[in-house]
């Protein structure tokens, strides 16, 4: 019964790395989106690059597109955290009932 709990644990440990890989890199778009928010609202005008080509395109536009972008990363960092506090919570349990069948094994 143990040795099952304790694959179960291996098991949510490598879901909550790959939660948390992925959180951190919804985390640095994140950061790269907002200081492209900060760098199009401080200049005059905004570019984009399609493939080689920088196209000069309306800044309000461009804008809102960032914004848009910022908004979507916001939910998905919001939902990672959410599933991580789960793993997390289940993680805890089953460490918790593991230890607890150890203790009555070793009496």
């Amino acid at each position: 019964m143990a040795s099952s709990k304790i694959s179960q644990l291996q098991l949510l440990q490598q879901n909550l790395q790959g939660i948390l890989q992925q959180k951190q890199l919804l985390e640095t778009d994140l950061i790269e989106v907002e200081s492209s928010l900060l760098q199009v609202a401080s200049s005059p005008e905004a570019y984009r690059i399609i493939g080689k080509v920088m196209v000069l395109v309306p800044k309000d536009i461009l804008l809102a597109e960032l914004d848009e972008k910022k908004q979507t990363l916001l939910l998905r960092i919001a939902s990672f955290t959410k599933q991580e506090n789960k793993v997390k919570d289940n993680l805890e349990v089953l460490q918790q009932e593991v230890l607890d069948e150890m203790k009555v094994t070793h009496e």
